[in-house]
């Protein structure tokens, strides 16, 4: 296909897959002449892999052509995992390195108690440790004990990730599917947090309503679970 029939396929104006093309991105077509080139389903789906690691993902070009550069030469699942995770962004303002320092020892009493093997060059660590002492200052502090229960369900969560990764053995197939989930599974759990919230709210609103403060309360959690 042509390039204006890629752009149409992919809904990337012909502007951008330029540019795309310019940083490496995408990788280039087949020439066949000096103004023709042929562009396969293979740039489609690369074009939409693109548009979702930054405009879902929230990578930066630089960020997202490292993770390319993963999935087209990929390397142990661990290892690509780890260029995903790190290319996330985790920013954390350097006039508040000490305070965020303070929480550092909370982090690692967290991950010591979780038994979690994670690197201290983690960026992770201290994206914990800012979202930590964004809480304190608004006063509400969150301890280790606090925190093991939001572990384990992170824990869990962790293990359906890579139980998904698990029978994949195309190596390219892999990396790819290991960007997807670290990077736009993410944005699902979150959004999925917030109905599960909506709905025990409703819930404990609704039991609420049903009693006059005498006499027990009904259990707003039957052993069916709903």
């Amino acid at each position: 296909m042509r390039i204006s029939d890629l752009s149409r396929l992919s809904g990337t104006p012909v502007g951008t897959i330029k540019y795309y093309l310019r940083e490496g991105l995408l990788p280039p077509g087949r020439p066949l002449g000096a103004t023709l080139t042929l562009y396969g389903e293979e740039h489609v789906q690369r074009l939409r892999l693109i548009r979702a690691l930054t405009s879902r993902g929230g990578l930066s070009i630089a960020a997202t052509r490292d993770v390319l550069a993963a999935i087209d030469q990929p390397l142990d699942p661990l290892a690509t995992l780890g260029v995903v995770h790190y290319a996330l962004p985790t920013p954390v303002d350097a006039a508040e390195a000490d305070a965020v320092d303070e929480q550092s020892l909370r982090v690692d009493e967290l991950l010591a108690a979780m038994g979690w093997e994670v690197s201290p060059e983690s960026p992770h660590r201290r994206a914990l440790a800012a979202s930590l002492m964004d809480l304190s200052r608004l006063g509400m502090e969150y301890g280790t004990e606090d925190l093991l229960p939001y572990a384990e369900l992170a824990a869990a969560a962790a293990r359906l990730d890579l139980d998904r990764l698990e029978n994949i053995e195309d190596r390219l197939r892999l990396a790819e599917h290991a960007a997807i989930v670290v990077l736009l599974l993410e944005p699902v759990l979150a959004v999925l947090r917030r109905l599960a919230q909506e709905d025990e709210s409703r819930r404990r609103t609704a039991w609420a309503r049903t009693t006059d403060g005498a006499g027990p309360r009904p259990d707003p959690h039957p052993a069916d679970g709903r």
